[in-house]
């Protein structure tokens, strides 16, 4: 059984920045005439920046930005200096990407890359690797431990970093290393060693010493901010290797080396249970952690020293806490989001919680405020200011001198160029529930009886937010009103709402969502005859079904990555180890017949448009290749893209660029008939 963590890569990203050494602002590279073909290239490329990192001094700035069509390149600048900006590194590897980089040291980079690869029996396989640089590009240094023939399995991920800085060691930081037994036939010096350990890693000189003895049932570690290791997390599994989905919570003093099992856990007189650990605070001596109280996902502080008595921090009766947000090279836990009709976050620090407000009002309108990375004393942060219209800036303040300097556009591409509103709304379903959402209009509409398009995000464990969305905007530019439902089955509204799940209760979340197009028809919107559904995902899967419970509803179908048979989504986890949980998401019963669009093509009644990557994990592309056959042997109007060597987001900017013309050009036929 092969062990794979579920990473869709959020970033999108574009070509090369031009920037303003000095000033440190990023300019556009030019005006693209607003052909269907240019937007589809202009909105297709990947965010111009894919990962930014401040150095300790908070004196250099390094960023990975994207180059030709699958390529990443490692910028760095002297943010006192006037140097011009240097790459120093780039990645070609079409299998992987370069995920992140972070500053080790004042002149020590360390990154990852991560990607995927197929075994001899075609299973597809996740793995990471690491390596460290020089902030010039010199001394390349891999991370990784070479893995010796006789290994008894595939060593997938090259590590975490579970601390940047370790107390009184310069360069050195904890990395997690997964050991692999050898076979012993003719040797003794066989590794017999299994599981997740922790070393600590020399960033000059790649030595490395243990940290942390491996334990096989480890699956993750977390270090306080002065770098000791003060909790480990054991996951279960039964007798056939697969995992349970029970989990022990081990911990330990900072001064001590052994573990020690986390007792019983009580908030507000009643034993709790089914938590999750996020960050360890040292000063507190408590673990911060996610858990349901009353129906939403609220964070609690859990108490290292046995007491066992835990206190919420942060918690709503309407929507879950949407993320922790921490901080600087110790990720230091400063407050909770929530998103409601836009995001909007609870500090514990005040002296940051002032900022925020301060940044919001004076920039251009009130965009939301992240801070995206902090030097090691926090006096200097980086901040990205973003909206609905706006992909976003990364500025650099600097406490001291109270300056905000622009530094990067998010999307260069897109600088200036004019984008749709995206207004929070509610529509009522069938049975009268009131279903959030947003729409979106093109720039200068009014909205009257235009060509629209329903767009169910994916998940269906998630949920659409207020902010920039590439495709929504994508689809403004070409003149299509785009609804983004948050149906019953999505994530952040609380258990209530997320029910059964969108599988389970497919009929609830695909009503939902047909019932948000015969909304934008009702208020006139949108023209019945010019309503199309686009979905990636999940929500492709919802816009395969729209068809098979409302056929005469939307006249044009668009389903990237999509689901198309419950049944194949439980087959193809059987490699895994978490099949169990697979396996509990989907349930049995006549609903996964009558959930399955694949069985369903005769139903169909509208063109359908799919598209898939061949090295997609989430979702196997057998499901689109499945689907197309049979709608073809129904004698159904279908056309099928398949990328080679691309994954579930389809991270290539040709790639990309291709789909959305192909898209476009799609939907203007189909709906022009």
């Amino acid at each position: 059984m092969k062990t794979w963590n579920c990473r869709v890569m959020g970033a999108m990203a574009l070509a090369a920045l031009a920037f303003v050494p000095g000033t440190g602002t990023a300019v556009a590279q030019g005006q693209s005439e607003d052909s269907a073909e240019k937007l589809a290239e202009r909105f297709g490329t990947r965010s111009s920046v894919l990962d930014v990192s401040l150095s300790p001094s908070g004196s250099k700035l390094a960023w990975i930005a994207p180059g030709a069509n699958h390529t990443e390149v490692l910028n760095v600048f002297d943010l006192d200096g006037d140097g011009g900006i240097k790459q120093i590194a780039s990645n070609s590897e079409r299998i992987g990407d370069l995920e992140y980089c972070e500053w080790a040291t004042d002149t020590r980079l360390i990154c990852e890359v991560v990607g995927m690869t197929r075994t001899a029996d075609n299973v597809l396989i996740p793995f990471s690797r690491m390596f460290a640089i020089n902030s010039d590009g010199s001394d390349p240094l891999a991370m990784n431990r070479r893995q010796r023939s006789r290994a008894l399995g595939f060593n997938q991920y090259g590590g975490d970093v579970v601390a940047l800085d370790v107390a009184g060691e310069e360069g050195e930081i904890l990395i997690t290393r997964n050991y692999i037994p050898e076979r012993q036939l003719g040797t003794r010096m066989a590794n017999q060693k299994d599981g997740l350990g922790v070393d600590r890693f020399d960033v000059v000189d790649g030595k490395r010493k243990p940290a942390e003895a491996p334990d096989e049932r480890a699956t993750s570690y977390l270090a306080d901010e002065n770098g000791a290791l003060r909790l480990k997390v054991r996951s279960l599994v039964d007798g056939t290797g697969l995992l349970t989905g029970e989990r022990v919570f081990m911990v330990r003093a900072p001064d001590e080396s052994g573990w020690s099992r986390l007792g019983d856990v009580t908030l507000d007189g009643q034993t709790i249970s089914g938590f999750s650990p996020v960050a360890v605070d040292a000063r507190s001596n408590t673990v911060f952690a996610y858990i349901n109280v009353d129906g939403y996902r609220s964070v609690i502080q859990i108490p290292l020293d046995g007491s066992g008595t835990a206190k919420l921090v942060a918690g709503r009766d309407d929507v879950d806490v949407d993320r922790l947000i921490r901080i600087g090279r110790q990720r230091r836990v400063v407050g909770v989001s929530y998103a409601t009709e836009k995001r909007s976050v609870e500090y514990f620090d005040e002296e940051l919680a002032s900022l925020a407000v301060g940044l919001g009002n004076a920039l251009p309108n009130q965009p939301l405020i992240n801070i995206a990375g902090a030097n090691t004393d926090e006096s200097r942060l980086l901040i990205i200011a973003s909206s609905d219209t706006d992909p976003g800036t990364v500025y650099l303040y600097d406490k001291g001198t109270r300056q905000l300097e622009v530094l990067l556009a998010m999307r260069d591409f897109l600088v200036d160029h004019p984008m749709g509103s995206m207004k929070p709304i509610s529509y009522p379903a069938k049975d009268g529930t009131e279903i959030p959402g947003y729409l979106t209009l093109p720039a200068g509409s009014e909205g009257e009886n235009l060509p629209a398009i329903v767009l169910p995000h994916g998940g269906p464990a998630a949920r659409d937010f207020w902010g920039f969305d590439w495709l929504v905007q994508f689809f403004t530019a070409r003149g299509y009103a785009v609804m983004q439902p948050n149906y019953r089955g999505s994530s952040g509204y609380g258990e209530a709402w997320f029910g059964r799940n969108g599988y389970q209760a497919w009929d609830v979340a695909i009503g939902d969502v047909n019932d948000a197009g015969r909304w934008m028809v009702s208020q006139g919107i949108a023209d019945p005859e010019k309503l199309a559904i686009v979905g990636w995902s999940y929500g492709g899967y919802a816009a395969l079904l729209s068809q098979v419970t409302a056929p005469d509803l939307f006249k044009a179908v668009v389903a990237v990555a999509p689901v198309t048979d419950l049944e194949f989504l439980r087959d193809d986890a059987r490699n895994y180890t978490n099949f169990r949980f697979r396996d509990r998401q989907l349930g049995t019963g006549p609903h996964i017949a009558a959930g399955s669009p694949r069985r369903h093509a005769t139903r169909f009644s509208a063109p359908v448009a799919l598209f898939h990557g061949d090295l997609d994990l989430n979702v196997s592309v057998r499901h689109s290749r499945s689907m197309a056959d049979a709608l073809r042997d129904e004698g159904k109007q279908v056309q099928y893209v398949e990328f080679e060597e691309l994954q579930h987001d389809l991270g290539d900017n040709k790639a990309r660029s291709e789909m959305l013309a192909s898209i476009d050009e799609f939907l203007t036929d189909a709906l022009s008939r």
